[in-house]
């Protein structure tokens, strides 16, 4: 079976079960900040190459990066790769970061499920995250995370991937 964007790599890796053992003591004794930034990683369900599919990628792309996404949070930098999303986010003052994380992981995945019905979970349930400590380990943890299709041979500059933005570098035309 094809994918929308007739990638068939992404739909033949099955669902494997849910059962994540260990992701909730990975959040046992974080806590979230109001002001701090923080560098968010989390894959795609059974690392499944979803967004290999450019159709599903820009569709997740679009839901991630709306400005309701991030009603009390703010989006600094962001790349989508096949099977996980890294992300800078500014924490708010009002809601914690595994509640932006959910909110934000629970709405792509509406919408990439209605581009394509599946029986599967669109996100694997943890995330990990690092609070970045300084100011001045901003822009070089940007430049880190918009590397990642360079370093995984995804395209040959940052320019020619088109899943990703940074608000001190500038995305893509």
């Amino acid at each position: 079976m094809l994918s929308p964007g007739g990638n068939a790599d992404a739909m033949e890796i099955p669902c494997k079960s849910r059962s994540e053992p260990g992701h909730q003591a990975l959040r046992r004794g974080r806590a979230s900040l109001a002001g701090q930034v923080y560098l968010v990683t989390f894959t795609t369900h059974a690392r499944r190459p979803l967004f290999a599919d450019p159709v599903l990628a820009q569709v997740a792309a679009r839901a991630m990066t709306r400005p309701e996404a991030w009603p009390d949070a703010e989006l600094l930098a962001w790349v989508l790769m096949p099977d996980h999303w890294h992300g800078l986010v500014r924490l708010g003052v009002r809601e914690a970061l595994a509640k932006a994380i959910g909110r934000l992981k629970t709405n792509s995945s509406r919408q990439v499920r209605k581009a394509m019905p599946t029986p599967c979970a669109v996100w694997a349930r943890a995330f990990h995250d690092h609070a970045v400590r300084s100011d001045e380990a901003l822009l070089p943890a940007a430049r880190y995370l918009i590397a990642n299709p360079l370093r995984a041979g995804l395209a040959a500059g940052i320019g020619d991937y088109p899943y990703w933005d940074a608000r001190w570098i500038g995305s893509p035309p």
